[in-house]
């Protein structure tokens, strides 16, 4: 969470949203939530779990990549 953000801050192409699974159930559902921390990125590619920061752009990225 604290990643996504940080990039969110230094970029205007990406924003971030942080939610409580217990309050969102809908949103649990919607994006399949098993485990937190879960990475949505442009609503199609998942990034699980607390990861260096260093694999976490990377995996942005790729996912934002064409």
């Amino acid at each position: 969470m604290r990643l996504a953000h940080q990039f969110a801050l230094e970029s205007d192409f990406i924003t971030a949203d942080m939610v409580e699974a217990t309050e969102f159930p809908h949103l649990v559902q919607r994006y399949g939530v098993r485990g937190v921390p879960r990475t949505v990125v442009n609503e199609s590619v998942f990034i699980d779990g607390a990861l260096p920061e260093e694999m976490y752009l990377s995996r942005v990225l790729e996912a934002t990549t064409p």
